[in-house]
């Protein structure tokens, strides 16, 4: 089992990025932890709050190859997690150039960088179960041999990342551990579904809007906690192997739909929703249930956090943001 004296994590003030950062500094104290952030990032102070001054910030854009690569020489991480990407799906119907873009470049550049500085760390490049796309119900639950579908301009940057990582592997016998993830419950990322709608159902409860607005409500989904989530990509670096790519999911199977009505169950107040056609995908993926015993099997990982758990993680968090904007206000009340 490998050791790491140093790591990096790509896109460490960002959602997913930040709670790595929590748990390498909480349970792997003697890491050195470094991470590359955009200089314009603006989420680096709230969701870094639990780490802070116990890390190192670089400034480098991973679609710039001359920082990236000066990071690396000076770094000279052991083990990289890389987590930066535009990863929000609907958005990427809107802007795919950009997003296409910024993930394929930033990976390549990332990569080309990793060779060029002739450093060989374990790379976990942190993918999506969005790979597989609209999955035939024979290849359910969905194995890493499942054909990879992609539904979204995200999506196949996801593909491309993996298949990148995959090739620097073969070519250049670089460390390169693929996780496809499934989907989890994530406080600090807005744009998921279980966080977007936690959001409103608190800011509903404090009078600062007056209905939910959701899109479809149908897909299928496993959920699991962000904590276990991250220590799951800790261990895939450690016990992983450069070459194969791992399934990370959940137990909890349910639908977006019954998701909503749990939260409306668990709300001080009652909640209005609405269909909100803006919030309609050209494209959905409606079933997305892991197997993830070749995981399980590499690493010997499983959840230690309730589902309960989670849902109070996520409404505890929403409901202090949603405190704030309203103390926030000029009159202290709603708008």
């Amino acid at each position: 089992m490998a050791r790491f004296e140093t790591a990096l994590i790509t896109g460490i003030t960002g959602s997913g990025g930040s709670y790595l950062a929590d748990y390498i500094v909480e349970n792997q104290p003697g890491v050195a932890l470094h991470g590359l952030a955009r200089w314009h990032s603006t989420a680096a102070a709230l969701n870094l709050q639990r780490s802070a001054g116990k890390l190192t910030l670089h400034e480098s854009d991973l679609t710039d190859f001359a920082s990236v690569f000066a990071v690396l020489r000076a770094v000279k991480p052991d083990v990289i997690f890389h987590l930066a990407s535009h990863a929000n799906v609907r958005a990427s119907f809107a802007t795919p150039l950009a997003v296409i873009n910024n993930n394929v470049m930033g990976t390549a550049n990332l990569l080309e960088a990793i060779r060029q500085a002739e450093i060989d760390p374990v790379v976990q490049l942190c993918s999506t179960s969005e790979v597989y796309g609209q999955v035939d119900p024979q290849h359910v639950p969905i194995t890493e041999d499942c054909p990879l579908n992609p539904a979204s301009p995200y999506a196949v940057s996801k593909v491309t990342q993996d298949l990148l990582g995959y090739s620097y592997f073969r070519s250049y016998r670089m460390q390169v551990i693929r996780t496809r993830m499934f989907a989890y419950i994530n406080p600090r990322r807005a744009d998921l579904f279980a966080t977007a709608f936690a959001s409103q159902v608190a800011r509903i409860e404090l009078g600062l809007q007056t209905e939910l607005r959701h899109g479809n409500l149908d897909s299928v989904r496993t959920l699991i906690d962000v904590r276990d989530a991250m220590e799951a990509y800790w261990l895939a670096a450690i016990g992983g192997k450069p070459g194969e790519v791992y399934n990370i999911g959940g137990e909890t199977v349910i639908s977006v739909g019954n998701f909503l009505e749990l939260l409306k169950s668990q709300a001080r107040c009652a909640i209005p929703t609405r269909l909100d056609p803006a919030l309609l995908r050209p494209a959905d993926v409606t079933l997305q249930i892991p197997d993830v015993g070749k995981f399980k099997a590499a690493t010997g990982w499983r959840p230690k956090y309730r589902f309960e758990d989670s849902v109070a993680l996520l409404l505890d968090h929403v409901r202090a943001a949603a405190a704030r904007e309203l103390a926030q206000r000029p009159t202290g009340g709603p708008p």
